[in-house]
């Protein structure tokens, strides 16, 4: 057993230690040599996208422009056409137009408000020395409320006034037709003078 073992064992003590030749080959390109328009490789099919998408405007309008012709490569937001503008870009001046005078007309009740306070000042010292009479204190009082209450009423309309210029810009920003992601355009759907 122990012979037989051992002959095993040399049989795969040899075996192992052979060295393997290999043989290497240049490569080549197949045909008759440079400048042969012999095709290696014929197939047929199509390519199709990864991603697609129809690109069409928030709202309804005139294009005025397309920036973009089948084929081109667009990245990522860039502009692909433009509606009409013109009546929104009035509005948004007519928003604009209306936060400033609101501005405006709230600096002015704060001017007036500080004056009705040393009025009112006035007053309540004049009627604890029994100066004035008591209806020039009430009607002292009453115009510093009064004008609180406007003061308070104006801030509310520049709230309204700012959110009414955010969303005429916002609808400035819907005139003007993106690129959702990079990509190739396929085909060009609109012209200029169209309404979509």
């Amino acid at each position: 057993v122990l012979a037989v073992f051992l002959a095993g064992a040399v049989l795969w003590w040899r075996g192992r230690s052979e060295i393997v030749e290999v043989r290497t080959v240049l490569a080549r390109p197949g045909g008759g040599g440079v400048g042969t328009d012999r095709a290696v490789l014929h197939a047929s099919g199509y390519v199709t996208a990864r991603r697609k998408a129809t690109v069409s405007a928030k709202v309804t309008g005139k294009v005025v422009e397309v920036l973009i012709e089948e084929g081109m490569k667009v990245k990522e937001r860039q502009i692909l056409a433009r509606l009409d503008d013109s009546n929104i870009k009035t509005a948004l001046d007519v928003a604009q137009a209306q936060l400033e005078s609101t501005r405006l007309s709230l600096e002015e009740t704060r001017a007036q408000l500080k004056q009705a306070d040393l009025e009112f000042k006035r007053a309540t010292d004049l009627a604890k020395g029994h100066i004035t009479s008591q209806s020039e204190l009430d009607k002292a009082e009453s115009d510093a409320m009064t004008l609180r209450a406007r003061l308070a009423r104006q801030e509310l309309d520049i709230t309204t006034a700012q959110r009414q210029v955010t969303l005429w810009q916002q609808q400035m920003e819907d005139m003007v037709i993106r690129a959702p992601f990079d990509g190739v355009v396929t085909t060009k759907d609109a012209q200029p003078g169209e309404m979509i």
